[in-house]
């Protein structure tokens, strides 16, 4: 047994309340000691093979049946593969893995551990739902060593376990939940899916800061990270890959509560915009969703303050971005901003990370200050320097052919660097002349 620490990882035979090698008091995690004796006395020769007959042995993957997971995970679970499902509390992890469950068991064994909830709280929950199925068999433990023992038997081709925070070794008497206890339960469990070919789903937890609960390592043990992300509370939830040693990490998938669980939307441009009412400080952005073009509606509101510091409120959008975008504005145009309100939305959940919102954000920004729309029914997209220049972005074509497949007019962005320019956009050179060619009085 030996105790590691959390902050720094250093190692330490014996328990001190405070690390000799950072000085940061209670970070010291208890963990499984893992020794060999020398190679002579106890390995044995690697079975070594060619990387042509490696690569030659095909193992078709296992198909979950709902298109948004698939196409993330790259095509299906592999064989053998370590799944880790992350996500905010109540967003719905555990609603989608019964869902996957119940889709694989029609066609392979699948066996559901739950460490959280009672085998009729997981039953309720899968008649409500429609996933009750007799070949999904259910199990209800918080202990890794008697999962890994069940998962070695072979008998089962996919073994969900929800979740990882709650299930502990025996052999560590720390709670479950714990930097070590979490780290050692994901090693056991992915010895014993390794060694029988099991494909392995876990539920992970997420912390305040948005990060997966656990150790940084945690990431690294497992195949696949995926993150279920959204409002937990309405809206478009997106599945998205943060690492996939089978597939790319481009890929995303859009879902909708509604009474029968997750489901996928085929539309989700279409379904956001459906609501939407043309008025002054609303602009259509066309972003990427990994390698999937969205038609999104981002909303300012700017009214003059009441007080004496002007207030400043993003949702869906990083508000240092919208601060500095702001800035510029009123550096580079003759908006005057320094008293005013400023709140931007990004409608329907989605929130925005790429540069490519500047622009719609500050197109928005200033509809809603001078009461002006757009000229056109048109798309806004393309990066916003500091000089008010505005940038190329990636994925042109994508967001063009999303805009046209919408019905809209053009597409105000960057101009084109080489090749022909497509007859829909409508190219501008900096956020001055954006303003000035494309907003009018109602």
């Amino acid at each position: 047994m030996r105790y590691v620490c959390s902050n720094c990882g250093a190692v330490s035979s014996s328990y001190t309340g405070r690390c000799v090698q950072c000085g940061e008091w209670n970070t010291l995690e208890q963990q499984v000691e893992i020794t060999t004796a020398t190679a002579g006395a106890s390995g044995h020769t690697l079975k070594i093979e060619s990387v042509v007959k490696a690569a030659s042995t095909k193992t078709p993957r296992i198909l979950t049946n709902i298109s948004e997971v698939d196409g993330v995970l790259g095509g299906g679970l592999v064989a053998g593969s370590v799944n880790l499902l992350a996500g905010q509390p109540g967003i719905g992890k555990s609603t989608l893995l019964l869902q996957v469950a119940y889709n694989i068991a029609k066609e392979h064994k699948v066996l559901y551990v739950s460490g959280e909830e009672s085998a009729r709280q997981v039953g309720l929950r899968a008649e409500r739902l429609g996933a009750s199925h007799k070949d999904m068999q259910l199990a209800v433990s918080t202990v890794a060593n008697d999962i890994a023992a069940t998962i070695v038997e072979g008998k089962y081709d996919v073994v969900v376990v929800d979740s990882v925070q709650a299930v502990s070794v025996n052999e560590i008497a720390s709670a479950a939940g714990t930097v070590s206890q979490i780290t050692n339960s994901t090693q056991l469990l992915t010895a014993a899916a390794k060694a029988t070919g099991t494909a392995l789903l876990l539920v992970g937890h997420v912390t305040k800061e948005g990060s997966i609960a656990g150790p940084k390592v945690l990431e690294h043990i497992v195949d696949v990270v995926l993150q279920l992300e959204g409002d937990r509370y309405g809206g478009f939830k997106i599945l998205r890959a943060i690492k996939n040693r089978y597939g790319s990490t481009n890929e995303t998938g859009i879902f909708e509560m509604g009474e029968q669980g997750l489901k996928p939307v085929e539309n989700p441009s279409k379904a956001l915009l459906a609501e939407r009412q043309v008025s002054d400080g609303s602009i259509v952005h066309a972003t990427m969703e990994g390698s999937r073009p969205l038609l999104v509606e981002v909303q300012a509101l700017v009214n003059t303050t009441s007080y004496g510091y002007p207030k400043r409120t993003a949702s869906g959008i990083d508000l240092t971005r919208v601060n500095l975008l702001i800035a510029m504005l009123e550096k580079r145009t003759k908006l005057k901003l320094a008293d005013k309100d400023i709140y931007v939305n990004i409608v329907g959940g989605i929130r925005l990370g790429e540069p490519a919102a500047d622009l719609a954000v500050c197109m928005a920004i200033a509809s809603a200050a001078k009461g002006l729309k757009l000229k056109k029914n048109a798309v806004v997209f393309g990066e916003v320097g500091l000089s008010g220049e505005v940038r190329h972005v990636p994925y042109l074509e994508k967001r063009l052919a999303e805009t046209k497949k919408l019905g809209f007019e053009a597409a105000i962005g960057p101009r084109v660097r080489s090749g022909k320019k497509p007859a829909i956009l409508m190219p501008v050179a900096d956020i001055r002349t954006a303003l000035n060619t494309f907003l009018e009085k109602d």
